[in-house]
């Protein structure tokens, strides 16, 4: 294989690619905005002690956590229409599935965090008199934040791989146009190889820099 040919081929479409790529940062972004708070307030309610709620939300968590993204971004397209005639549309489906995936992945985090939490907090927080409202997001919040940062950064690149799933709803994510051109010019290894390169490469920063996170914060908690 000529490599600078591959290169020069590559080139031509760099602005489909970086199209493509725009879009998946764009789910991804929308996916965590929404699933991020979300996850946390999952995560409050299944340490509440209102039976309900919790059996919902627990129950919301295991759903989304134990069946693949394909078939819960396939329920919502496919299904949703046919079972209640609601039509989403692929770009309201993607989303909504990117997001609830997201939220119950990093419930499970956030949850963890908040048990890492001593009592005492909760208990200071009490004997001042402050109600609910007051102390989870001015108290509990960001004490909870800074523990599940590592594991909510990991959580953001497995949404970020996932989210190449996006393309069996058509949606034009850097998937789904690597497969486009790869169809159209029948060079399938510069460009997927491409796809899989530019994957890796966001993928393995955000990894980076969830190990220097972890080691500063560990290094803070030794001081």
């Amino acid at each position: 294989m000529d490599l600078a040919t591959s290169l020069s081929f590559l080139y031509d479409y760099r602005l489909a690619l970086f199209t493509g790529l725009g879009n998946t940062l764009y789910f991804t972004a929308m996916g965590l905005a929404i699933g991020l708070p979300l996850g946390f307030a999952v995560s409050v309610i299944r340490q509440s002690g209102h039976p309900i709620l919790k059996a919902i939300a627990t129950a919301y968590v295991e759903i989304f956590r134990g069946t693949p993204v394909l078939v819960q971004l396939f329920w919502f397209f496919f299904c949703l229409p046919a079972l209640l005639g609601i039509d989403l549309g692929n770009v309201t489906s993607t989303i909504a599935t990117l997001a609830l995936y997201m939220g119950a992945i990093s419930s499970e985090s956030c949850r963890a965090a908040l048990k890492s939490i001593g009592a005492e907090q909760r208990d200071a927080c009490i004997a001042l008199g402050l109600p609910s409202r007051v102390s989870v997001p001015y108290v509990i919040l960001p004490q909870t934040i800074m523990r599940a940062v590592p594991t909510l950064l990991s959580n953001c690149v497995t949404l970020f791989k996932e989210s190449a799933l996006v393309s069996a709803v058509g949606m034009a994510d850097l998937m789904y146009q690597g497969q486009m051109i790869a169809d159209a010019t029948a060079r399938p290894i510069e460009i997927l190889t491409a796809t899989a390169l530019i994957y890796f490469f966001i993928a393995f920063s955000v990894t980076r820099i969830v190990t220097y996170y972890e080691q500063s914060f560990l290094a803070r908690l030794k001081l």
